[in-house]
């Protein structure tokens, strides 16, 4: 099949889950539970929607950094204005067509600065290999202090399966011995099928996750991976706060929530649907939150996320050229 028609027709399959999941959510509401999402949804405390966005724009601003010091492993040295306009039309780019975004990216900031475009690729490899490393170990974290609750919630659902897990001793060792099989299985997958695009994805993500241990400001991309993760965190947990029925909810609720916030934004283009479905499943189940105001909260956390994106994504589109004409001015003037 041609490349490109399955990669089209891969975007729209997972747009349609996402649309589905969307109608399912809002059809499995009655007419008084659809108006008392929307009266949710509009009860937000819009005073928090300006640390929220803010949140969101500084999580943005330390992924530029951070892809900055990356950049410099190869001996490119980017502005950080151009290298945060080329992160946001990469996100835009994202929503409409998933994974184009990366290439979009280094598009742009190549022709910008005047970089060669294929020398980042291995950046953005590197990059996206330790996201997934800090989402699972951020995964493990969570549900490790959160054992109790997630454990009682998830035991009627899985009957006798989880009735033998009792502490956190056994998930830990559970957890530690799917992990080294893990690693196993992925090494004798790799060589026999090493020539393969899996065998090639395996290869690259390991390579970039070292080029990162290895690399000489490594504590610097470390601080502002943290700084970056924080940020998405504060979303969460500003965006709780706002609302009446979640605002009593702990820091840790947070944390899961933004676990589960994640997987949906993997899940389908932009998070549609998938993100708002798993936040309302995780504060309507462990957390206890009503069905609609779970419901509302992961619609508002979705929507503030996306315009974010949206705007400052459109604005470095409609800004990009002008600032980089007037530096280009600049420079020639200096040269003078």
């Amino acid at each position: 099949m041609n490349k490109a028609l399955l990669t089209i027709l891969k975007y729209v399959v997972f747009l349609g889950l996402g649309i589905y999941i969307t109608y399912h959510m809002l059809s499995e509401l009655s007419d008084t539970q659809r108006k008392e999402l929307f009266d949710a949804i509009r009860s937000i405390n819009a005073l928090y929607l300006i640390p929220i966005s803010a949140a969101g724009v500084l999580s943005h601003y330390f992924r530029t950094v951070r892809w900055k010091y990356l950049l410099r492993t190869i001996d490119l040295h980017p502005t950080t204005t151009n290298t945060f306009f080329a992160v946001m039309i990469g996100y835009i780019t994202n929503l409409a067509l998933p994974r184009a975004g990366e290439v979009a990216k280094c598009t742009v900031l190549a022709k910008y600065e005047d970089m060669p475009a294929h020398k980042m690729v291995g950046t953005i490899v590197a990059e996206r290999a330790f996201d997934v490393l800090s989402l699972i170990v951020i995964s493990v974290t969570a549900y490790l202090i959160e054992f109790q609750r997630i454990n009682d919630y998830i035991s009627p659902k899985l009957g006798h399966l989880v009735d033998k897990v009792k502490s956190h001793e056994v998930v830990l060792i559970g957890l530690f011995v799917v992990m080294a099989l893990a690693v196993v299985a992925a090494v004798v997958l790799y060589r026999k099928h090493k020539e393969t695009k899996i065998g090639q994805l395996v290869k690259e993500m390991t390579h970039g996750i070292m080029s990162i241990v290895h690399m000489k400001e490594k504590w610097q991309f470390l601080f502002f991976t943290v700084l970056m993760w924080f940020m998405y965190f504060a979303q969460i947990f500003l965006g709780l706060y706002s609302l009446s029925p979640t605002h009593h909810l702990h820091a840790m609720a947070s944390w899961i929530v933004l676990v589960y916030g994640s997987l949906g934004l993997i899940a389908t283009p932009g998070g549609i649907g998938a993100y708002p479905y798993l936040v309302e499943q995780i504060l309507h189940g462990p957390y206890n939150i009503p069905e609609v105001p779970a419901q509302a909260f992961g619609w508002i956390a979705w929507l503030v996320q996306t315009f974010v994106i949206l705007l400052f994504g459109i604005i470095s589109l409609l800004v990009i050229h002008t600032y980089n004409n007037r530096r280009n001015a600049k420079a020639g003037l200096g040269k003078k």
